[in-house]
């Protein structure tokens, strides 16, 4: 009849062929897998070595369906040649992703388990492909950077066009600052003293532990820290003295590092009755009972002001 359509025995091989190409590749695939999983502990390698015996597998196996479909690799070249012009214009973003996932495998800006922010966003790289990566969100509504429980999957592109900001790469820890105010009348010396040996109690270990990890970053990129203790430094603000501690810390750890300083300090600074925390606040101030001699008290012995 004239609707019959008939299969060449030709088409018919390829087909089978192709078929079992792609049941064997994918038997490989799970394979490589499965050996990965049971052979490797460390979460990062496992993961590592899943991805690029993925991608091998892959590349391996179209290089084997073209092998079928094309008569020779010369015409497969022929056939690349004709459709990468309409590709490069009609997929532009994944050729720029693509070209990105290249990028990110050669330069390592990131790499899975690293802490960044890119644009907006910031969190923990938990995944990387062909043509996004994944971060486990960190910040926004969430205060001192914890997790928000959301993942965000980024285009490779962006690595081009946004800056990239690493928490954990070469230099392992972040400087955080914890800003204490206390009154002006309370005996800011002395609470210089107690938070400068809060901050050597919590910061001594970070300290020690990021100056051989400068030493060692060092080899590869120009960091340099003269010092790596913690630092109070003083100023003052309108409604008191303010003493704002330095200290280096884990970056996942900066929340509760941050708590267990505050505790330190809130316990320390209520048993000392010199010292009180200011905060925004009304008052009445009289120059002339509460100033300091000379710029405006009372006169006694009948002179006058302007004496």
């Amino acid at each position: 009849m004239g609707g019959e359509t008939s299969i060449s025995p030709e088409m018919l091989e390829k087909l089978i062929l192709s078929a079992v190409v792609i049941i064997i590749f994918a038997l490989l695939r799970s394979i490589a897998g499965w050996v990965a999983h049971k052979r490797i502990e460390n979460v990062k390698a496992r993961y590592r070595t899943g991805k690029i015996a993925t991608y091998t597998i892959t590349i391996l196996g179209l290089f084997v369906l073209a092998s079928i479909w094309f008569s020779g690799f010369s015409n497969v070249s022929t056939y690349l040649g004709l459709v990468s012009a309409g590709l490069a214009i009609a997929l532009k973003d994944m050729l720029a992703s693509i070209a990105g996932w290249f990028y990110i495998l050669a330069r390592r800006p990131f790499e899975v388990g690293d802490r960044i922010a890119i644009g907006d966003h910031a969190g923990d790289v938990i995944d990387q492909r062909l043509f996004r990566f994944t971060i486990l969100e960190i910040g926004n509504w969430v205060a001192a950077d914890q997790s928000t429980g959301r993942l965000i999957h980024i285009p490779n592109s962006l690595v081009f066009t946004t800056t990239i900001a690493n928490y954990t790469s070469g230099f392992n820890y972040i400087w955080n600052e914890l800003p204490v105010m206390v009154t002006f009348e309370s005996n800011w010396q002395k609470a210089k003293e107690i938070l400068t040996r809060i901050g050597e109690k919590h910061g001594e270990e970070a300290g020690g532990l990021a100056k051989r990890a400068v030493a060692r970053a060092a080899r590869s990129q120009m960091i340099m820290y003269a010092k790596f203790g913690p630092k109070v430094w003083t100023s003052v603000a309108d409604c008191g003295v303010v003493l704002t501690m330095r200290y280096l810390c884990d970056p996942r750890q900066r929340r509760s590092t941050a708590e267990t300083i505050w505790e330190d300090v809130l316990n320390e600074f209520a048993a000392c009755p010199d010292i009180d925390f200011a905060y925004p606040t009304m008052r009445r101030y009289l120059n002339t009972e509460e100033g300091k001699p000379g710029t405006g008290g009372p006169v006694r012995n009948g002179g006058s002001a302007d004496e």
